[in-house]
C-alpha cells in the first residue's frame, strides 16, 4: 500500500497532478477539486500527499485499474474515506464534489446545511440529504481542522480580501479584486488548469468579485466559482 508520496510537481490537470519522485517513477495522483486549487502555484516545486491506493472498476467491472488518490494531511484522506461511506458517493464523484475544504465540507454536514452541500459539483438535494443523514454526528473533529498547507501560511485579514485596493494583502495572500488583480490571476490559472474554459472562468471571477464578497484565500474564491457554475 502506498500511504505517501513526494517528489516535484510537474502538472496539474482535470482532477489530477503528475508528480517526479525524483527517481526512476512519475506518478499520476488524484486529488479533490480544493487540493488542486491549494498546488496552483507549486508547479516545479516539492510537495508530500498522503495517499489512499484504490481500484477503480471500468466496462461494467470486466476491467480493474489502479488509482492513487492524494491529500494534504492524514485527517484530509480520513475524511474522505468517510465521505464516500455515503450511498451514491464513490471516489471519483467524491473528489469532483469537494470543492471545498474538509472544514467547510464537515461544518454544512454539521449544520444541516443541505444548500451548501448541493451546490458542490454532482451532489443534488438527495445526495445531500443523505450525506447529512448518514454523517451527521460523525464529523467533529473535522470542523475546526486547517490543512498543513494553510497552516504553513499566514492567515489573511478576511476584511481585506476582495475589497482591498492592496496588490497583496496582510500575510503574503494575493489580492482578489477583479479578474487582473494577482489572487484572482492565479486563482483562474488554477481553474483552467482543471479543464475550464478560460474565457468563461474570468466572466464567473467578475461577477463573483463585482459582488464585492470577502474572501479569506483564493480557494473560497474558487468554490464561490463553482457554486455560480452549478446554478
Amino acid at each position: 500500500m502506498i500511504a505517501r508520496f513526494e517528489g516535484i510537481l510537474e502538472s496539474i490537470s482535470s482532477g489530477s497532478i503528475v508528480i517526479d519522485g525524483e527517481g526512476s517513477l512519475t506518478y499520476e495522483i488524484l486529488v479533490p477539486a480544493y487540493t488542486a486549487a491549494r498546488l496552483g502555484g507549486k508547479i516545479g516545486q516539492h510537495v508530500k500527499l498522503h495517499t489512499l491506493y484504490y481500484f477503480e472498476s471500468q466496462n461494467q467491472g470486466a476491467t480493474m485499474i489502479p488509482r492513487l488518490a492524494g491529500f494534504l494531511s492524514p485527517p484530509e484522506r480520513e475524511f474522505f474515506e468517510l465521505f464516500t461511506t455515503c450511498k451514491g458517493i464513490g471516489y471519483r464523484k467524491a473528489l469532483r464534489a469537494m470543492t471545498l475544504d474538509t472544514a467547510q465540507i464537515a461544518h454544512a454536514v454539521a449544520n444541516r446545511d443541505i444548500a451548501m452541500l448541493q451546490s458542490l459539483p454532482e451532489i443534488g438535494r438527495r445526495t445531500a440529504e443523505t450525506i447529512v443523514a448518514t454523517l451527521h454526528g460523525k464529523v467533529d473533529r473535522f470542523l475546526a481542522y486547517t490543512t498543513g498547507e494553510s497552516k504553513s501560511s499566514k492567515s489573511a485579514d478576511p476584511a481585506n480580501v476582495g475589497g482591498s485596493d492592496q496588490e497583496q494583502l496582510d500575510g503574503g495572500q494575493p489580492a482578489l479584486e477583479n479578474s487582473q488583480s494577482s489572487g484572482a490571476r492565479e486563482a483562474i490559472e488554477v481553474m483552467v488548469q482543471l479543464g475550464e474554459n478560460r474565457t468563461q472562468v474570468i466572466q464567473w471571477v467578475d461577477q463573483v468579485l463585482a459582488r464585492k464578497e470577502k474572501f479569506e484565500n483564493i480557494e473560497a474564491l474558487i468554490a464561490r466559482v463553482y457554486q455560480i457554475k452549478s446554478g
